[in-house]
């Protein structure tokens, strides 16, 4: 991998979790790959038509992702701002995101592990020795650290200074981009802020965030989010929610079956089917064409799995002709390749046998509601 790809993958993995970065980091990557020499280019396999081909394109995808984002977080219907609010509410934010807040709560949040990718991605780990040796990874980690430095150090033995650079380079990169965001993550909590809270509300609010322990409070409200003792409790309180639905399923699963099922084209009668038609402005015949197409279809599939897993049954019974029926009969005697075939023609049989049955079911209510005498049909 190169030293920008490295670098790039490095920051993309710290931005990842921010809204904002997703969108800016394929960016990154262009700025970087024009600022790269000949050499990285060479090892990209990129001319620079390439790369302006890929920038236009990347410029489209963001531009739809962003309209999208636009869509979900419309505020063209929100009313205005009074000015005297959002001053009070600027002052506000200005306390609650100070200078480089972003970079301390990322550098909390991300830092141990963007060390920890940067070192797994350091020419010495077992990871990059397995690759540049073509040896499995366990050997190389059976290895002490004095030895994998010498065997990284033939590789490059500038891989020291080859890796503080890339740092050198990544930190101050990561450092610009986030003091980019905090003016525009000021200005947007600023009027959602505004629009929250009263004047006389954010007038108190800055008095506080005016005493010692208010700007403490302010100042490392954010950063405190990203806490390590914060994300193992949420990480933490994952398992057990999970379990609750796992546990709750079965009452779940009831709770859907309860409604009525949902109705397909072959459940609608011929007045439904001109309703249908005229909504969808297309001729009454071609639905019912399709309707007799799929009655075909699942009558053709519930035959095609009871075919198939009756042949399954007598080949397994072929094979236990002989003194040693049972012991051949036994699914454990068999093939991975050939239960798994009985399983599954097996289950498609179930499933279309019940299918069968449902809409043996649906046909006998028809026909009843036909001797009904409805007129409409």
């Amino acid at each position: 991998m190169s030293t920008w790809k490295s670098l790039l993958l490095a920051g993309a993995v710290t931005m990842a979790p921010l809204p904002a970065w997703a969108q800016e980091a394929p960016a990154a990557e262009t700025i970087a790959y024009d600022a790269a020499t000949e050499a990285t280019e060479a090892d990209n396999g990129m001319t620079a038509d390439d790369v302006a081909a890929a920038k236009t394109k990347m410029q489209k995808e963001m531009d739809q992702a962003l309209a999208l984002i636009e869509k979900l977080f419309d505020t063209s219907d929100l009313p205005p701002i009074e000015p005297a609010r959002l001053t009070l509410a600027q002052t506000t934010t200005a306390a609650l995101v100070p200078t480089g807040s972003l970079e301390k709560m990322i550098d909390r949040m991300y830092g141990r592990f963007v060390n920890l990718f940067m070192e797994e991605m350091s020419s010495k780990s077992d990871l990059m020795l397995s690759i540049k040796t073509g040896l499995e990874s366990d050997k190389i980690a059976k290895l002490d650290d004095a030895t994998k430095a010498k065997v990284a150090d033939m590789f490059d033995p500038h891989r020291k200074a080859r890796e503080d650079q890339m740092m050198s380079i990544i930190k101050p990169l990561i450092s610009e981009v986030l003091a980019d965001m905090e003016g525009p993550m000021r200005s947007g909590l600023a009027r959602a802020y505004a629009r929250q809270f009263s004047v006389e509300q954010l007038a108190e609010i800055n008095r506080f965030f005016a005493t010692p322990t208010g700007a403490a409070f302010a100042g490392d409200s954010m950063v405190l989010q990203a806490d390590p003792e914060v994300m193992l409790a949420v990480i933490k309180a994952i398992p057990p929610m999970v379990n609750k639905f796992i546990d709750r399923g079965p009452k779940i699963e009831k709770q859907f079956k309860d409604l009525p099922k949902e109705r397909s084209l072959t459940d609608l009668d011929d007045k439904e089917l001109a309703k249908l038609a005229k909504l969808l402005k297309v001729d009454v015949q071609t639905l019912k064409n399709h309707r007799d197409i799929w009655n075909s279809d699942t009558e053709e599939a519930v035959d095609a799995a009871a075919d198939g897993a009756e042949a399954a049954a007598e080949a397994a019974a072929d094979v236990a002709g002989d003194s040693d029926f049972e012991t051949y009969y036994d699914r454990t005697t068999w093939s991975d390749t050939d239960r798994s075939r009985v399983e599954k023609l097996e289950e498609a049989a179930e499933a279309a046998s019940t299918a069968a049955y449902e809409a043996e079911q649906q046909a006998i209510a028809n026909a009843r509601k036909q001797a009904g005498g409805d007129p409409t049909t």
